[in-house]
Formats: C-alpha cells, sequence, structure tokens
C-alpha cells in the first residue's frame, strides 16, 4: 500500500509492505522520518519538536548529505540536498518487498550554489525486519563541455534507542577515526564502544579492516548496519550540553537516539561527465 500523506505540514509518502512493514519518506530533502520493520516498534528517531519545509533540516530520520559533508568545504552545513524539495519517481510491491525512489536534480538555485549538472536519486527497499538505503549520483554534465566535479556524501541516520549509555556499537576495533572534539586521529581501542555523552568521530576507511556488519545493542534490542560503497562511518550525539542549545531537540532526548552514519568524506568521490557513483546503508533489526 502507498499513499501521499503530510508529515510536519510538508507532503510525504507513506508506504506499508504485506508484511506490515512501513516506511515514511518527506518529499522534502528525500528524508526518511519512520521506519517500523514488521511486527515490531520505530526504530528512527525523529524529534518531536522538528520541523520541516525550511532550515534547519528535519532533525531525525535519515537526511540526505550532499554534495558536502558538514562544513569541510565553501557550501552551507551538509550541503543543500537535506534542505530541498525531492521528487517522488516511483512507489511499487515488488515480490513483497515495498520500494521507493525520489529524485533530485540540479536548477539554477543549486547551480548558484554549486556549478554543477548532477542527478541524485535515492532508493528505498524493504519488508520484514530489513530496509535498504541507496545514494546514486551521476554527472550529467557533457563530455567536453562541462567540468568533472568532486562531492562527499552521507545518509545522517538518527536511530532510536531507549538509554544512550546502555547502548553498545561493535564492529570498529582497529578502525582509525577523527575526533572532532579533540581534533585528533587514532585508531579505535574499544570493542564494542559505549556511551556516556557527546560524540563526533568520523571513522575513515572502515572496510579496510572489517568487512562484516556494525552491530549496535539497545533494551529494544540488536541491529546490523551494513554498507556498500560508502568508505566511511560517523558516529554522533550532541551530548547533554549541545542538546540543551539546539531548539529543534528537548533537552533530555539526546539519551534517545545515536546517529551511526553512511557517509564518504576523507576522500571525495570524483566524477566525469556520464559517471556514476552508488553506496548503500542497510538495516536489519
Amino acid at each position: 500500500m502507498i499513499k501521499p500523506v503530510q508529515v510536519l505540514g510538508q507532503p510525504a509518502m507513506w508506504l506499508r509492505a504485506p508484511d506490515g512493514a512501513e516506511v515514511t519518506v518527506l518529499l522534502h530533502g528525500g528524508q526518511l522520518v519512520s521506519w517500523i520493520p514488521a511486527g515490531d516498534q520505530e526504530r528512527l528517531y525523529l524529534s518531536p519538536l522538528a520541523a520541516a519545509g525550511g532550515t534547519p533540516a528535519v532533525r531525525g530520520g535519515i537526511p540526505v548529505i550532499f554534495p558536502q559533508f558538514a562544513q569541510r568545504g565553501p557550501l552551507p552545513r551538509h550541503g543543500f540536498a537535506r534542505d530541498r524539495t525531492w521528487q517522488w519517481v516511483e512507489g511499487a510491491d515488488r515480490g513483497g518487498v515495498m520500494i521507493g525512489v525520489l529524485r533530485l536534480t540540479d536548477d539554477e538555485a543549486t547551480r548558484a550554489l554549486w556549478p554543477h549538472r548532477f542527478e541524485a536519486e535515492l532508493s528505498f527497499s524493504f519488508c520484514g525486519l530489513q530496509l535498504d538505503v541507496e545514494l546514486a549520483v551521476t554527472n550529467t554534465g557533457e563530455l567536453g563541455k562541462d567540468a568533472t566535479f568532486e562531492f562527499t556524501a552521507a545518509l545522517h541516520t538518527y536511530l532510536l534507542i531507549d538509554n544512550l549509555r546502555q547502548a553498545k556499537l561493535a564492529g570498529l576495533y582497529g578502525v582509525r577515526y577523527l575526533d572532532n572534539l579533540t581534533g585528533l586521529t587514532q585508531p579505535q581501542e574499544l570493542d564494542p564502544l559505549g556511551f556516556v555523552g557527546e560524540i563526533d568521530r568520523i571513522y575513515l576507511d572502515t572496510h579496510a579492516i572489517h568487512k562484516g556488519p556494525l552491530g549496535l545493542s539497545t533494551a529494544m534490542g540488536r541491529m546490523t548496519i551494513q554498507t556498500e560503497g560508502f568508505d566511511d562511518a560517523v558516529v554522533w550525539n550532541p551530548g547533554p550540553v549541545k542538546a540543551a542549545a539546539l531548539a529543534d531537540l528537548p533537552d533530555d532526548d539526546w539519551q534517545r537516539f545515536l546517529c551511526v552514519e553512511a557517509a564518504h568524506i576523507g576522500t571525495p568521490v570524483t566524477l566525469a561527465p556520464g559517471q556514476e557513483w552508488v553506496a548503500r546503508q542497510g538495516f536489519e533489526a
């Protein structure tokens, strides 16, 4: 079943698989804001103070970060994809698996910020206890006329948890990370990783050491997180002090989510006209 709905006062699409699994995606930002696996509970965090349709971006779900991660470049923080309206392309039931496709293409407004022709496509599929989210970017410029471009990207996934202090994330042992709180780069020495408050780390080239999925354990159960095409991973939570300074986040809600983001940051993606890059992040509850 697929039907248009309103979320946060903005157009969205709601999809339900034959087995009862559900996903809701905002057209603003092409942003998944809800995933309820079959027979399970909500697995994505969405702030009760979130607002859509402008800036800042919607706090929660899976914001699409493109073509710049954070402030690592001249563009607005996290680029512009999460702040623009995406086109709903397709939704379908394929043998019990629900799929959805959204698309964002360049226009005068994007080219004023980033002078390149592109097409970004967000595809998701789900059924049972699984969700896969794929981001594809194509340089739609003409050979000999338009430029090769570079970009960084991420799926800024807010995973709903019951208590951050009791959460454990396994699978990053030995991976080098940049700690944005200290500016230092070092290998991960604990596995699983526990949390006591603010964390802001970019784990670089995660597949160089570990080929398997990450495992997130909470009182809500265990979730596996698998990526393909994304070289890096980001683990983020604002902690109590920064959460209190965010107008779109209740003061205590930093304890209710952990961002485990599929990312491509350390080495930007380079695309010549006509080339495409594809990467995905998959979850199993």
